[in-house]
């Protein structure tokens, strides 16, 4: 085994014979108490004792542990490379001990230091790999040197490397992660296409980074490309999605439902997670129109089964874009795709129902959800109790009344309020007399507008006895 330079500090003499077997990888658990005490040494000691003091803790290096301080190590580059070198006297590292000091090189802007332990990787056998030029073009990337990153790729297969598509997409990736920068991820694919084929996986990373960046006009040019380079294909489907959301969230839902309908007629449509992705992005658009189109599409000779989720969102957005009659249709075809409605599904409409004044079906509807167990929320039930005395049922308001006292631990004061009112509107002003005197009996705070209206409706029916009712009975609570 060759050793390396003198000069640097990252590579201790060998002392393990090129034969010797290397141990199974361990993970240990950050707490363990050698962990924490070789981390507490490299926090604190100054680095001209720091020898001194990891060769008298008593704690012997092994892989796994050495592996696990450097881990907590990235922000003391310094302690960790006399720590790495110290551990090294007395073991052979391994090759995730070395991609996690190049990494803490890099992390931390020591490039000198990080091609250092690179070259000491290419001495050893079998330590340098991809994983390790992935991490400096993360760290190159992170610290917005491209270009330096792109010359790290040019270099790599010096060092044994293979320039191949999981490097380029490595390379790719680093790039994209960065604002504004996919651009550059894209110079870089055209240079390098012709020598490397790029696979769907290419073109995935460069669809996440247009969608980050909203640049729809570059998205549909890298579709093309990708069509004509690696052609339909089914299992390209996280490229599929990157580039439909791109759109999506581009507000140019037609524009995706387009491309939907092309990839359909290829056997290549998206999968759930891109339907799911979409509806949640129309429904905060509020664009019922577009996420209908969506449905048909998904739900159609698809095999794609929406869950109880994506229901509740499509009914809600239609509920809010008033189209009553599609959620009925949606909540009648829940069963068959083993979704089945909740609570949150019935209060949807019912509040739609409530909102159009559509008494009779709100009544229906609310029986409907008594008997399913699904009850209304109490502020639908305070503003069915008002629509439903403004569409003259008292006798539903009465009700749904009748079913919060029966299934509500605590008292409702919004839609005890309303039917009071509601009641004295209609002159049924000996059942508010009853049913205050019951509220105050319950704890049911009474506000004080409320009752100042119900005495000017006393006051105007001639009957103030039964207005001194229910001030007495306030007083005394």
């Amino acid at each position: 085994m060759a050793t390396a330079k003198p000069a640097n500090p990252l590579h201790p003499p060998p002392l393990v014979a090129s034969g010797e077997a290397t141990p199974a990888p361990v993970i240990l658990h950050p707490n363990d108490p050698r962990v924490l005490c070789l981390c507490e040494i490299l926090s604190r000691t100054p680095t001209t004792e720091l020898e001194r003091a990891l060769s008298s803790c008593g704690i012997i290096p092994v892989p796994e542990l050495v592996e696990a301080v450097l881990c907590l190590s990235y922000s003391s580059p310094s302690s960790t490379v006399q720590f790495f070198r110290w551990s090294g006297l007395s073991l052979k590292h391994t090759p995730r001990a070395w991609n996690l000091m190049v990494d803490i090189l890099g992390r931390n802007g020591l490039f000198d230091a990080m091609w250092d332990a690179i070259r000491s990787m290419k001495q050893e056998s079998g330590v340098l790999s991809a994983a390790t030029f992935a991490s400096a073009f993360g760290s190159y990337c992170a610290a917005g040197k491209i270009k330096e990153a792109i010359m790290t790729f040019d270099v790599m297969d010096r060092y044994g490397v293979s320039q191949d598509v999981v490097a380029v997409n490595s390379l790719l990736s680093a790039i994209c992660r960065q604002d504004g920068r996919t651009a550059d991820a894209a110079d870089f694919f055209d240079r390098i296409k012709a020598r490397v084929p790029p696979d769907a996986d290419t073109f995935a990373i460069l669809f996440e980074g247009w969608e980050k960046e909203g640049n729809t006009a570059r998205a549909k040019t890298t579709f093309g490309e990708m069509i004509i380079r690696v052609g339909w294909n089914a299992n390209n489907m996280s490229a599929y999605d990157a580039f439909l959301s791109t759109l999506v969230r581009a507000a140019q839902p037609q524009e995706a439902l387009k491309f939907l309908m092309v990839m359909k007629s290829n056997n290549c449509l998206p999968g759930l997670k891109f339907f799911s992705n979409a509806l949640d992005i129309l429904v905060k658009h509020n664009d019922s129109d577009h996420a209908l189109a969506l449905w048909d599409i998904m739900v159609t000779g698809s095999g794609l089964v929406p869950d109880l989720v994506m229901f509740n969102a499509m009914i809600s957005l239609l509920c809010n874009n008033q189209k009553i009659d599609f959620a009925f249709r949606f909540l009648d075809e829940m069963p068959f795709y083993g979704a089945f409605p909740d609570s949150r599904t019935y209060n949807a409409i019912f509040e739609c129902l409530i909102r159009n004044n559509r008494a009779r079906e709100a009544e229906l509807f609310f029986r409907e959800m008594k008997k399913n167990e699904l009850p209304p929320t109490p502020s639908n039930c305070a503003a069915a109790i008002r629509m439903f005395f403004d569409q003259f049922d008292p006798a539903a308001a009465l009700d749904v009344w009748s079913y919060l006292m029966e299934e509500l631990m605590t008292p409702d004061n919004e839609s005890a309020n309303e039917l009071l009112l509601g009641l004295a509107e209609f002159g049924r002003l000996s059942f508010v007399t009853r049913y205050a005197e019951d509220m105050l009996d319950r704890g049911i705070e009474l506000q004080l507008t409320v009752i100042e209206k119900l005495k000017n409706f006393f006051q105007k029916a001639g009957k103030p006895d039964l207005y001194d009712r229910i001030t007495r009975k306030m007083k005394r609570h």
